[in-house]
């Protein structure tokens, strides 16, 4: 078994990782302006992602990616063009409604979509950055047993999922709360915006950074 010690260091560098300003933070917070649902819904995705990263990290298979880095390339060129997608359909959004904001909550629920279309958005924005992986390897794995058990596994897996989903559901509930989304009502087409550029800027380094080692 893991020593509590050792896992309370494990659960600490990864929130600590969790709560750098990243792709998910900025997903998560662009919708919870709007929707409290959706933002859980896209918490829940991007923690779907993130048991799968959890689990390669545990299971010895994230040191065995970055051992190869060709999979690492593919999937920095490949993760970054989603997010260059993604970016710019937030910035366009914003764009088009700079002029027509949402007049009321409601409507502002009802322009994030459906609540699958969050967990979606959630779950593709955590996997299409790998730096995840790089992070838990370098901080996480060496503070694991060489070969650990199932039980072992399953609860280091287990604290990092729930600490971290526990996390991004404070700022969920501190971002959603009814005063601030009105606040930010006028707002939104400014946060779409600045969400879109931000993915697009993350997006292009990403991929960017992918193509340079590939050549």
């Amino acid at each position: 078994m893991i020593a509590p010690g050792d896992l309370a260091v494990i659960v600490g560098l990864n929130l600590v990782g969790a709560a750098a300003p990243g792709p998910d933070l900025v997903l998560l917070m662009r919708t919870a302006t709007r929707s409290r649902q959706h933002a859980w819904a896209a918490n829940l995705g991007i923690h779907t992602g993130a048991a799968l990263w959890f689990a390669l990290t545990i299971f010895g298979a994230a040191a065995l990616l970055n051992a190869v880095p060709q999979a690492v390339t593919a999937i920095q060129i490949v993760g970054g063009a989603v997010l260059v997608w993604m970016g710019q359909r937030n910035l366009r959004g914003g764009l088009r409604d700079r002029h027509n904001p949402p007049a009321d909550l409601d409507e502002a629920v009802q322009r994030l979509g459906s609540v699958r279309s969050a967990y979606t958005r959630g779950l593709m924005t955590n996997l299409a950055n790998p730096k995840i992986v790089v992070a838990l390897t370098a901080m996480i794995a060496p503070l694991l047993p060489p070969n650990p058990s199932l039980a072992t596994a399953l609860i280091v897996l287990a604290s990092l999922w729930l600490s971290s989903f526990a996390l991004f559901g404070a700022v969920v509930h501190v971002t959603s709360t009814e005063r601030v989304r009105r606040s930010l009502l006028r707002a939104g087409p400014y946060i779409d915006i600045a969400a879109g550029a931000f993915f697009m800027v993350v997006g292009t380094l990403l991929a960017a950074r992918g193509l340079c080692e590939a050549i």
